[in-house]
């Protein structure tokens, strides 16, 4: 073999080489990065533990948090799988659950969280001074749910008010322009009201069996039975960023103000009103199936939801405490 024809055959073989490293190289490059952890939230400070979720991701996950302005929004990303996890609010669940949509509630997010607010000097001290007055009431949301059986409480029907469909992050400047008389609103609303003087409050509508229940934290179907491991590590982030912000005011009050725009004032009168939690305990599962009983009594669902599959317990209940 000639000297021209060995090099010939080196320098092909090198191209070879080459070219198998340049085609392997993208393989060698994605095995090393991070696995993605999309999570929905929403733009409420009883929301508010999401945006905490980075400081807390293990080696080898990335998380993307994305905003929605209404809880059946983030609820519907997780069905279309959107996201991967979602913070919405349990009336959002259950409408769900009851249409059989493939979503499963795994952990609390936050209890209490709304208010019932009046204009001030609007002459509105009680839920009965409601009556024949512009209420704005988001459909679909548990505030809903909670105002009109409040309202059965008190011996009236949604007929015994004007109800004005807003959205939450509208209704305090909705109030501010005497559009409405009152709202039944969702922290920072409340407090962005009470701080400006702009309104007063009415109530915390806390008095029904169904307790302070608000917010739950859920996924799709097919995420826990094909990755059981990514609910896991996805129920320790939100585990450690719930507790953090819940025991970390000032923390809680600076990324609240900073991610929803609102003036610390506003913020720091939403803060006692917040009960950040991702517990799912037998008192909260109770109250889900009594407030899922008045969504069938409202009409707002045609069926219940199977609670067997709606509710998994089983991550929260393998959490340790730390």
């Amino acid at each position: 073999m000639t000297a021209g024809i060995r090099r010939r055959e080196f320098i092909a073989g090198l191209g070879a080489g080459l070219g198998a490293g340049l085609f392997a190289s993208p393989a060698i490059v994605r095995a090393q990065q991070p696995v993605v952890i999309r999570a929905g939230a929403l733009k409420l400070i009883h929301s508010i533990a999401p945006y905490f979720y980075e400081q807390f991701v293990p080696a080898g996950y990335k998380i993307e948090v994305l905003p929605f302005e209404t809880p059946t929004e983030c609820k519907n990303a997780v069905v279309t799988k959107s996201v991967d996890f979602g913070a919405f609010g349990i009336a959002a669940a259950l409408l769900g659950a009851a249409a059989g949509e493939p979503v499963v509630v795994i952990a609390s997010t936050c209890n209490r969280g709304m208010a019932i607010i009046a204009k001030k000097d609007a002459g509105i001290a009680a839920i009965k001074d409601l009556k024949g007055k512009r209420v704005a009431v988001f459909p679909g949301t548990t505030q809903e749910v909670f105002f009109l059986e409040r309202l059965r409480m008190e011996g009236m029907t949604i007929k015994d008010v004007e109800p004005v469909r807003v959205s939450f992050s509208e209704m305090h400047i909705a109030l501010s322009r005497g559009d409405i008389d009152a709202y039944v609103g969702a922290e920072p609303g409340p407090g962005v009201s009470l701080s400006s003087g702009v309104g007063s409050l009415v109530e915390y509508p806390y008095s029904t069996a169904m307790g302070s229940l608000n917010m739950v934290f859920g996924t799709h179907r097919d995420v826990i039975a094909q990755k059981p491991d990514l609910v896991r590590v996805m129920l320790g982030i939100h585990q450690k960023a719930t507790d953090f912000a819940a025991t970390n005011k000032d923390a809680m009050v600076a990324m609240a103000s900073s991610k929803l725009g609102q003036k610390k004032e506003a913020i720091e009168a939403s803060v006692p009103n917040v009960e950040l939690t991702w517990k799912l305990e037998a008192k909260q599962i109770e109250q889900s199936k009594i407030y899922a009983d008045h969504m069938l009594a409202l009409k707002q669902i045609k069926r219940l939801p199977d609670f067997a599959t709606f509710i998994d317990t089983s991550f929260v209940d393998a959490v340790k405490p730390t």
